[in-house]
């Protein structure tokens, strides 16, 4: 089984959505320790921004007749996506910055969301390709959202990426939460505490639905 983790935050040690992903990953590698896992950290190496150089993803034969950037550009956004489309399972933390993702993850996403490669349009609408993954997302949260009804419509983080990866064909979504984390420490030690919890639930099921994927 092949395991890609995902950081984004650019907080090093201080984050908190790290120390999710950390543990994660760990609690996964116990579980099943012949796990391979790969390792991206978008804060140190985070593709550009779609510019009229890298938009437009060309792959085999169509990738002819490019000037040095744009063959470059295209040689990252294909690095990318075949290293996601290689892994069975999924980690990625994605802080909560400004309601939305860090501008690192979006960019990444940017590069993996590529028709014929992820998703495709039919005669009956698009459809995902990245079928049969797990994906497990480590969000961390300044303040708490998910149980506020005031604050539920600020969220642009999760709400967001239950779309993009819904749109790949992701039907195995699952989200380690910490919210809180910026509302004072006992807060914040709760937050963490209750996120382990879940951590150790969900890398069990999670597991095991991504077995069953692999022997389909």
């Amino acid at each position: 089984m092949k395991l890609l983790h995902i950081d984004s935050s650019p907080l090093a040690g201080n984050s908190v959505s790290r120390q999710l992903t950390e543990r994660v990953v760990a609690q996964w590698r116990a579980t099943h320790p012949r796990t391979t896992v790969e390792y991206l950290d978008l804060a140190k190496d985070a593709p550009s921004h779609l510019n009229i150089d890298s938009l437009g993803f060309r792959a085999g034969p169509n990738a002819g007749g490019l000037s040095d950037v744009q063959r470059r550009e295209n040689e990252i956004s294909e690095k990318l996506v075949s290293q996601f489309l290689a892994a069975d399972v999924v980690v990625i933390g994605a802080p909560m910055y400004n309601f939305s993702v860090p501008t690192q993850l979006k960019a990444w996403i940017d590069r993996v969301a590529q028709a014929g490669r992820t998703f495709t349009y039919t005669d009956k609408g698009p459809k995902g390709l990245a079928t049969g993954k797990t994906v497990i997302i480590a969000s961390s949260r300044g303040g708490v959202y998910s149980s506020n009804p005031a604050m539920a419509g600020l969220d642009h983080q999760e709400s967001y990426l239950k779309t993009v990866f819904g749109f790949f064909g992701i039907t195995d979504l699952q989200f380690v939460r910490a919210e809180g984390v910026a509302m004072g420490d006992a807060v914040k030690a709760q937050a963490l505490s209750a996120a382990d919890v879940t951590i150790k639930a969900l890398t069990t099921t999670a597991a095991n639905h991504a077995e069953a994927a692999l022997a389909a």
